[in-house]
């Protein structure tokens, strides 16, 4: 394969290939009525199916990390990217609950060897400029989800099929899939400091759950802010529902500003207290939408919520990557497992708390989240070198 050792094309085509995971889970997403339409599926139903994606994610990610450390991510993130293009082409062409289920599992299980790879690479570009860059690249997911909910969008507007929508998007993603790899970083061999070090699982240790459980922290709210920013609004303040769905869209948007930002504010501030100031501002934010009561209030404290938010994601990652360079895929993966189960989680958490104490209170889960990230922050310090 042929690469380059130059760092601003390798930060190209990462960015292109978070662009990729965000177009294809974008354009999935806003096709899930069309394909829930067409195979006359009751919510129940197509939550298994959803929930096959969830385990293919968890699954893949085992297998993941410790390919991406054997192999070298430049090698894997090509063939990852070309699998999860393809693969998020046949839950369009779904006939029946099962198979849904089935493709579904697939795109879970892609997602998760390129969402590992695209990380571990990012963190070696990112060493090769010296400077944080990481947060950047998770800004470019964020910009390739809002494309994809928006082809999909498009497509549905001209009443054209899921099907048709996910092969559009599918196919030449992966062709350019194909020319993004010249432009990746040379992977030298990995360099273990003991005899085979890498061809062994790297061991779950304390620090590795922390970091999990702070990125399970962060998307937790990321999850309760996709499913119940428009509920609350709606529901508890009374805003008009065209108001109350731009709630998530102010969420959104700031969260991406945060993680074009986060490079420049972690060079400034460094990962500690970025993640700690980050947390305070995401708990002030939704501890103030859930106290005021007021609907222009509530739309600043999702703004706030959605700025501290976007920036303590991608620090884990970069403090995962460079923790041990020569697991760096591993130990990614690890912290992704554990975080992503937040993602998935968050909803139902809150939902089975709203049910027991209103759904203000059991928003003020993720609040109570957001100051737990902000006193483990210490936890990002660097590890000193011998």
């Amino acid at each position: 394969m042929t690469t380059t050792q130059h760092p601003a094309g390798a930060r190209k085509a990462v960015s292109y290939f978070f662009i990729l995971l965000g177009i294809t889970s974008g354009a999935w997403a806003a096709r899930i009525p069309a394909v829930k339409h067409t195979l006359d599926l009751s919510d129940g139903q197509l939550s298994y199916g959803l929930l096959a994606t969830a385990i293919g994610l968890v699954i893949g990610m085992r297998f993941a990390g410790h390919l991406t450390d054997r192999l070298g991510s430049a090698r894997l993130i090509t063939p990852a990217a070309i699998a999860t293009a393809l693969s998020v082409i046949p839950p369009g062409y779904a006939t029946t609950l099962p198979a849904l289920t089935a493709a579904l599992f697939l795109f879970g299980f892609t997602n998760a060897f390129l969402d590992v790879s695209m990380n571990a690479h990012g963190v070696e570009v990112e060493r090769a400029y010296g400077r944080p860059i990481l947060s950047s690249f998770h800004g470019m997911f964020s910009i390739g989800c809002l494309t994809g909910a928006g082809i999909g969008g498009l497509f549905a507007w001209l009443d054209l099929s899921a099907a048709a929508t996910l092969t559009a998007v599918g196919l030449p993603l992966a062709l350019i899939s194909l020319y993004a790899r010249h432009h990746l970083l040379t992977t030298p061999p990995p360099a273990p400091s003991t005899p085979h070090r890498d061809r062994t699982r790297a061991p779950w240790t304390s620090w590795i759950i922390l970091m999990g459980i702070v990125a399970f922290a962060g998307l937790v709210g990321e999850g309760a802010a996709n499913d119940w920013t428009a509920v609350y609004l709606f529901q508890n303040l009374g805003a008009p529902q065209a108001v109350a769905a731009a709630g998530f869209a102010v969420f959104s948007t700031t969260m991406t500003i945060g993680r074009f930002a986060g490079d420049h504010l972690a060079q400034r501030f460094g990962p500690v207290r970025l993640v700690r100031y980050s947390g305070l501002i995401a708990a002030i934010g939704l501890g103030t939408a859930l106290l005021a009561g007021q609907i222009p209030i509530a739309f600043a404290g999702f703004a706030l919520f959605g700025f501290g938010l976007s920036t303590i994601v991608p620090q884990v990652f970069s403090a995962a990557g460079n923790h041990d360079p020569a697991r760096a895929g591993q130990a990614i993966a690890q912290v992704a497992t554990v975080g992503y189960a937040g993602l998935v989680a968050g909803p139902a958490i809150i939902g089975g708390a709203a049910e027991l104490i209103g759904l203000p209170a059991a928003l003020g889960i993720p609040a109570l989240l957001a100051a737990f990230m902000a006193a483990s922050a210490g936890a990002l310090r660097p590890r000193k070198t011998p």
